[in-house]
C-alpha cells in the first residue's frame, strides 16, 4: 500500500469510534482523505430539511474538530457526488474509495450508480455497514419474506445483539493536501431564527451524543417504561438526532447499555434497558420495511387505504402547524417541535392522531411537516410512524384507533408540566380542566371522532 490514497466518502457517519469504512480505509492505504460532498438534490424528492440543515451543520463542525484532533482534517465539496469524487481521485491519485450503507431508496439507487461507475474506472468502491445492528435483507420471516409486524420482528433480531461489539476509533494516516469549500458556504443554517434556541436543548456532533446517552443511563432508564410516555421529564434518551446522523452506532449504544446494566443494581433497571434496547430495534423496524417496501414513502402499506378519501389542502392545517388547534396538548407538542425542533414521541402520537383522524387530512402532511422542522427527521422512521398512527402502514392494528387528546393529557401529563411549559397562556387552569379543549378550538373531539370512525368504516368493507 506503499503511498496510496484513499478516500473515505461521509454521509450519515459522522463519527471516528466504530466506523467501518474510515477503518477499512485507515488499514489499507498511506493517506486517508475524509470527504463530504453536499449534493441533496440526489436524495429528492425527500431532500433535508431545514431542522435538519441546521443539525448538520453543527455536526459537520464537531467532525472537524475531532478529525483535526486524530492528526487529520475533513475536506467538504458540493456535488453532484461521482463528479466530485472523480475530482477528488484525480486531486489524489486514490485508488479506493469507501463508505457506509444508507438505505433509503433514492439513496440506494444513487450509490449503487456510483460504486459501478467508480469501478469501471478501474477504482476500488467498497461499502460497509456502520448504520444499522442489522440491514434489511438480513432479517426474514420463516417463509423467507420481510417483517410486517414489528413484534416477531423484534424475537427474530434480538438473540443476535448480544454477538455484536463496537471497534475503537483508528489510528488515521495524514490525509492529502487538497482544498476544502467553506462549510458557510452550503447555507445549511435556516434563515429565519425560528433555530436560534436549538443550542439551548442540543449539542450535535460525537461528544454531545455519548454525553446524551450517559446522561439517560444514569438518570432515566431504569424508570424507561413508564417514564418514557411522561413528556413532562427527561426519562427518554433523546438519541435519535444523533443515531440518525450517525454521531454514536447503534453497536456503540447496544455496548453502553449492556455495560451498565451489568453493573446498574437499581430496581427496574434491568427491565427498563431491555425495553430500550426494543426501541432502538423499533428504528431497525423502520429501515427493514423502508428497505422492502420503498413505495411507502408515497403510498400506504395497507392497501385497503389506496382510495381512502383523505383530505388535503384543509383550513385547518396551518392552526395544527403552528400548535393553534386550542387541544392543549396538541398544541404543546406543536410548540415544542417548534422551539426545541423535537417532540416526545407519546405526543407525536397524539398530535398525529388529531391531524390524520379527527382533522381527516393525508399523513404525508404531517410527515412533510415533521420531516422539515424534526432535528431528527429520518425518513424511514417518520414514513412507519405517520402510516402506523394513520391507520395505513405496518402494524397498525387497529387501524381505526383514534387518540382522545383529552384524555391522554390527563394520563400523561396528570400535574400539567408540560402544557404550561409550551402554552403558557393556560397556565392558570386548574389541573382538573387544563387538557379540556378552549373556546378556540378548531374542531369538536367527539363528532370529528365519529365521522372518522364512519370514514375508516368503509377500510373494514
Amino acid at each position: 500500500m506503499t503511498q496510496s490514497t484513499a478516500i473515505v466518502w461521509l454521509r450519515r457517519d459522522l463519527r471516528l469510534a466504530d466506523n467501518p469504512a474510515l477503518r477499512y480505509a485507515a488499514e489499507h492505504a498511506a493517506r486517508v482523505l475524509p470527504v463530504f460532498i453536499h449534493a441533496p438534490d440526489e436524495e429528492a424528492p425527500w431532500q433535508p430539511g431545514a431542522a435538519s440543515n441546521w443539525w448538520l451543520h453543527h455536526s459537520l463542525l464537531a467532525l472537524s474538530d475531532d478529525l483535526k484532533a486524530a492528526g487529520s482534517k475533513l475536506v467538504i465539496r458540493n456535488g453532484p457526488t461521482l463528479q466530485a469524487l472523480r475530482t477528488l481521485i484525480d486531486e489524489t491519485n486514490a485508488t479506493l474509495v469507501v463508505w457506509n450503507r444508507l438505505y433509503d431508496p433514492a439513496v440506494i439507487k444513487r450509490d449503487k450508480q456510483i460504486k459501478a461507475a467508480l469501478r469501471d474506472n478501474n477504482v476500488e468502491a467498497r461499502s460497509f455497514n456502520g448504520y444499522l445492528l442489522a440491514e434489511p435483507w438480513t432479517v426474514e420471516t420463516k417463509a423467507g419474506g420481510p417483517y410486517k409486524v414489528y413484534t416477531p420482528f423484534w424475537k427474530s433480531i434480538r438473540p443476535r445483539l448480544d454477538q455484536l461489539h463496537p471497534e475503537a476509533a483508528p489510528d488515521l494516516p495524514p490525509a492529502p493536501r487538497v482544498a476544502s469549500d467553506k462549510l458557510d458556504a452550503l447555507n445549511l443554517l435556516p434563515s429565519l431564527g425560528w433555530a436560534d434556541g436549538f443550542h439551548d436543548h442540543w449539542t450535535p456532533g460525537a461528544t454531545g451524543a455519548h454525553d446524551k446517552l450517559d446522561r439517560f443511563l444514569e438518570d432515566a432508564v431504569h424508570r424507561y417504561p413508564d417514564g418514557r410516555n411522561i413528556p413532562a421529564r427527561q426519562d427518554t434518551s433523546r438519541l435519535s438526532p444523533h443515531l440518525h446522523f450517525g454521531e454514536i452506532s447503534p453497536r456503540e449504544v447496544l455496548a453502553r447499555v449492556r455495560e451498565h446494566n451489568a453493573a446498574d443494581s437499581r430496581p427496574g433497571a434491568n427491565k427498563g434497558a431491555e425495553k430500550f434496547l426494543s426501541e432502538l430495534a423499533w428504528r431497525e423496524f423502520a429501515h427493514h420495511l423502508l428497505y422492502h417496501f420503498p413505495e411507502t414513502l408515497e403510498q400506504p402499506l395497507n392497501p385497503r387505504f389506496k382510495d381512502f378519501e383523505w383530505l388535503w389542502d384543509t383550513d385547518d392545517l396551518p392552526a395544527w402547524q403552528r400548535g393553534d388547534t386550542g387541544i392543549p396538548v396538541v398544541d404543546a407538542g406543536m410548540r415544542e417541535l417548534w422551539q426545541t425542533g423535537y417532540m416526545h414521541n407519546r405526543v407525536r402520537m397524539i398530535v398525529g392522531s388529531l391531524l390524520t383522524k379527527n382533522l381527516r387530512t393525508h399523513w404525508l402532511q404531517g410527515a412533510r411537516w415533521f420531516w422539515d422542522t424534526l432535528v431528527d427527521a429520518n425518513l424511514a422512521n417518520n414514513t412507519l410512524g405517520w402510516q402506523w398512527i394513520a391507520g395505513c402502514g405496518a402494524d397498525a392494528a387497529p387501524y381505526f384507533r383514534i387518540f382522545n387528546p383529552v384524555t391522554q393529557g390527563e394520563k400523561f401529563d396528570a400535574d400539567g408540566d408540560y402544557v404550561r411549559r409550551f402554552v403558557p397562556e393556560l397556565a392558570d387552569r386548574s389541573n382538573k380542566h387544563l387538557h379540556q379543549p378552549t373556546e378556540a378550538a378548531i374542531i369538536d373531539l367527539k363528532r370529528s371522532r365519529q365521522t372518522a370512525l364512519t370514514a375508516y368504516d368503509v377500510v373494514k368493507a
